[in-house]
């Protein structure tokens, strides 16, 4: 019989980490929290200092009573559960639910899971640091009083099952706050001049810049054409040649919020996809002779430290294979970072992508390739460019090309961040020229453009944003984001989101009524309280007390002032194929559909077709229509299905291929669109 007993939260975690520990140790997992707050009542005692009610979460009997009857036998219990807020809390609560005394020597904690940190880990174990536990548990109380008291006022005044949180909230004002910006956007003209030159041999661009050394606005047609009128010949000469060098230093190793951002820049990974995949490298992989080891450290985190074990490892990894000139010390440390945490890095830079790809799934290997090439540029030297600014002037009209090669590559040898914005001047190659020479304009081209209102919130740039407002943690991130979505209240459209109906409505009412809730001020200032009560600064109990105080009077007001909204239904346009009464348009939680308007005596419903005004290329009986996968995208498939099983993620545009007689198709890249043919190359213009 096993002398210590170790409890994690998961089974993946306690397989990898009862390998390490032998045979005098027991590891079993609490399968997360086995205490919270009620689910049917608030479980917040107001009377009593805002005590919470803790109950064993439904469902958890049996994992308890396992726990306990381990417990008993064991000389020893270790809990450790992960090196954050939530993973103390969950060690707080196992340890009062199965009477274990904190002797200062029950919890440990490690920040990946290899064999040298987690027997390191035994070695100094801790007591359970009650401020990070009183700091969770703020959080979740903060969030109760909120969410079950705005969300019975909102069903009984808007629509039941709605609700609202305290972060939530906020990250929907932000997208609500952008759609309003872009509907009272309004667009400015202003033209471009370029230029396409040759000098000798070589082609490259530039852009107008100034008319007699000073900036000259083109504003309209006018504009443009009094700058062209002043060129009489083909003929520029070059008056400055600006060359500097300059450095360009790689991105810090990835945070859980950067980690999220490049994720789905580069891999097109949901927050959500990449917190679950990042925990199973994290848990642990089975490398067979190896044995089961953890690829990445922990996950959730905020700082950009690394340990100097992993510095010096990186180092030696880098001088070997690229050379000393590829090396750099550098060591950083992010706002409010936690000194037990790090950087989401790899455990061992020896353990490369491609060593590890036979042994891990296709989402594993490529987050595991991000995470890898990210820390080891990080450590790596600038790279250094070479950039030129070159004057090309003809009657007082200047133009000016920017370019720039890469003189030395450093980091940019192994990774490259994503950018939102495209570089213009990365392929404008300049020839080497002197002062005084002449190049030939082959081409002057004016073009007419109008300014863009902001674009909507992508996953990523949501994701920043909530970071640099300083709203929720690292582990809010993905939920908060989820659960707008999952309430109906924004709409992913094209991998950006848009407010739907509802969500436009419950705004509006918690914006009026809870003013405090949807402050990006106030809920950021929280975030500060919180990490005061983790810091042991501040007495949980009074920042509860300060925030209940003014919110239980809004509560009260809007109860009490806020007017009943009725979400008509809409005419369908058809009627029911049961009973013959009109059909109605329905607001759902997941979306609008169609609905016998004879309920409750008739239960018809049905979901919204969106045709497209296109006849089946198949079957050329039924309507192409719009549908929506359990992923949520969209494809195009018969309106006779199952009877005709045509389908299409490429919408048909309701022609025919004049190659092949096959049916065209609208096939979106990024941005751009273009027709193609459904079986054949044919191909037409790229359209933007």
């Amino acid at each position: 019989m096993a002398e210590n007993l170790v409890i994690v939260e998961s089974p993946a975690k306690a397989k990898t980490i009862e390998k390490y520990l032998g045979k005098k140790y027991k590891v079993i997992a609490s399968m997360g929290h086995v205490r919270d707050l009620p689910r049917s009542q608030m479980g917040v005692d107001y009377e009593n200092n805002y005590e919470p009610k803790y109950i064993t979460i439904r469902g958890k009997g049996p994992v308890v009573k396992d726990l306990k009857r381990h417990a008993k036998k064991a000389k020893h219990v270790y809990l450790a559960s992960d090196p954050d807020r939530e993973g103390e809390a969950i060690a707080w609560h196992l340890a009062h639910i199965l009477e274990i005394e904190d002797d200062g020597k029950t919890r440990v904690v490690f920040n990946e899971i290899t064999k040298d940190a987690v027997k390191d880990s035994f070695k100094h174990p801790r007591g359970i640091e009650m401020n990070l536990v009183d700091a969770q548990q703020a959080r979740r109380i903060l969030d109760r009083l909120v969410g079950y008291n705005i969300s019975p006022v909102l069903w009984k005044k808007v629509k039941k099952g709605l609700s609202a949180g305290r972060v939530q909230t906020v990250a929907l004002r932000l997208v609500i706050d952008r759609e309003n910006e872009i509907r009272n956007f309004k667009p400015e003209e202003y033209w471009k001049i370029e230029g396409e030159f040759r000098y000798k041999r070589s082609k490259f661009t530039a852009r107008f810049l100034h008319l007699k050394d000073k900036p000259y606005k083109l504003e309209n047609k006018d504009n443009v054409e009094y700058i062209t009128k002043q060129l009489d010949s083909d003929q520029f000469e070059v008056t400055k040649v600006t060359k500097k060098e300059k450095k360009r230093h790689p991105a810090k190793p990835f945070t859980t919020s950067t980690l999220q951002q490049e994720a789905a820049r580069k891999l097109n990974f949901k927050a959500r996809k990449t917190m679950m995949v990042a925990q199973q490298l994290y848990e642990g992989i089975d490398l067979k002779k190896q044995g089961t080891v953890g690829l990445i450290t922990y996950m959730r985190t905020d700082s950009t430290r690394i340990s100097n074990q992993a510095q010096a490892e990186a180092k030696y990894y880098i001088e070997s294979e690229y050379g000393k000139d590829y090396t750099a010390y550098r060591q950083s440390k992010g706002q409010g970072d936690q000194d037990a945490h790090e950087a989401v890095r790899p455990t061992s830079v020896y353990r490369t992508p491609s060593e590890m790809k036979p042994y891990i799934s296709r989402d594993q290997y490529r987050l595991y390739k991000l995470v890898w090439e990210r820390f080891v540029a990080s450590q790596m030297a600038a790279a250094v460019l070479d950039t030129v600014a070159m004057d090309l002037t003809q009657n007082d009209v200047k133009f000016r090309a920017n370019g720039q090669t890469v003189k030395f590559k450093g980091f940019m040898s192994v990774y490259v961040e994503a950018k939102d914005d495209k570089d213009e001047n990365k392929n404008n190659k300049l020839p080497v020229i002197k002062e005084g020479e002449m190049v030939t304009a082959t081409k002057i081209d004016p073009s007419q453009h109008f300014t863009q209102p902001p674009p909507r919130y992508t996953e990523a740039r949501l994701v920043k944003t909530l970071e640099e407002l300083k709203i929720g943690r690292p582990s809010t991130y993905a939920p908060t984001i989820d659960t707008i979505q999952k309430r109906n209240y924004v709409k992913n459209e094209s991998k950006r989101f848009v407010p739907t109906e509802l969500g436009e409505i419950v705004y509006e009412q918690v914006k009026d009524y809870f003013p405090e809730i949807i402050d990006v001020d106030f809920t950021a200032n929280m975030e500060t309280l919180l990490d005061k009560i983790a810091e042991g600064e501040i007495d949980w109990h009074k920042v509860i007390d300060d925030f209940y105080s003014s919110f239980e009077q809004d509560v009260q007001r809007a109860e009490e002032e806020m007017e009943k909204i009725e979400i008509k239904d809409e005419p369908a346009g058809e009627d029911c194929e049961v009973c013959g009464a009109p059909m109605v348009i329905k607001m759902g939680r997941y979306g609008k559909f169609m609905a016998c308007s004879n309920f409750p005596d008739c239960r018809n419903t049905k979901a919204i077709v969106k045709k497209i005004g296109v006849d089946c290329p198949k079957c050329k009986d039924g309507e192409v229509i719009e549908r929506k996968s359990k992923k949520n995208r969209i494809f195009y498939g018969c309106s006779n299905y199952p009877d005709c099983d045509f389908v299409t993620w490429d919408k048909p545009v309701g022609r025919n291929c004049p190659k092949c007689d096959h049916y065209l198709v609208n096939h979106k890249k990024g941005q751009s669109s273009q027709v193609i043919c459904s079986n054949c190359d044919y191909k037409e213009e790229v359209q933007k």
